[in-house]
């Protein structure tokens, strides 16, 4: 701040310099520190130059600081109005049905993450390896009894996605004002995850019928 008025007090007469430094109170903080600075500068000795420089250099600093804090509120207001960057329900959503619950767990534990919600983000890993766990025992019992049928596979991750928007989204996100975050980066992961995976199992099948093991 002080910095502002250097370069025009290089421009006063010494005269009007010793008249901000006479007069303290009826100039701005800044301007007349700056004046001492220039007298000194030029070789003049100011009366209780010390004392007062010490005076004007605490109003400053509480002046900055007072600034700062109130650009911090400023800016808090600011992010509070937009609210966190987020990945919605809908893309939550979305990544659970093309990919799988554990694709849409991933994007529900970084806005977690992202919210700071340590403990809610310890529950939702949890609960992805306790449904995967007791889900493939389950589908395997139901698998032994009735055969495999596509539909109960299809249907397999819906309660989890439910359980993401209606229960873990109000209960542990706890917000509807957000900014949604791009959803390109994740999707391109899962895909060639995915596609990965679909590769790995195309080679271990073939290698199975190759070697006579499956007719």
């Amino acid at each position: 701040m002080v910095d502002e008025y250097a370069d025009k007090m290089t421009r006063k007469t010494d005269a009007e310099l010793r008249q901000y430094v006479a007069a303290p109170t009826e100039y701005r903080e800044e301007a007349v520190l700056a004046a001492l600075n220039e007298l000194q500068v030029r070789g003049y000795t100011v009366a209780d130059a010390e004392p007062l420089r010490a005076s004007l250099e605490a109003v400053v600093q509480r002046q900055v600081d007072q600034k700062q804090a109130e650009a911090q509120v400023v800016a808090e207001q600011e992010a509070a109005a937009v609210g966190p960057t987020l990945y919605s329900p809908g893309t939550i959503t979305l990544f659970s049905v093309l990919f799988n619950m554990i694709a849409g767990g991933v994007l529900l534990g970084i806005n977690l993450r992202q919210l700071h919600r340590t403990a809610a983000l310890v529950r939702l890993v949890l609960f992805i390896i306790a449904y995967m766990v007791i889900g493939a025992l389950l589908l395997s019992i139901f698998t032994q009894r009735y055969g495999l049928n596509p539909w109960v596979i299809a249907f397999f991750d819906f309660p989890a996605i439910m359980l993401y928007n209606w229960w873990f989204w109000p209960r542990y996100v706890r917000t509807n004002v957000y900014q949604s975050r791009g959803w390109l980066k994740p999707f391109l992961i899962c895909a060639a995850i995915k596609l990965g995976l679909a590769a790995l199992a195309t080679q271990y099948l073939t290698k199975i019928v190759a070697s006579g093991l499956l007719k």
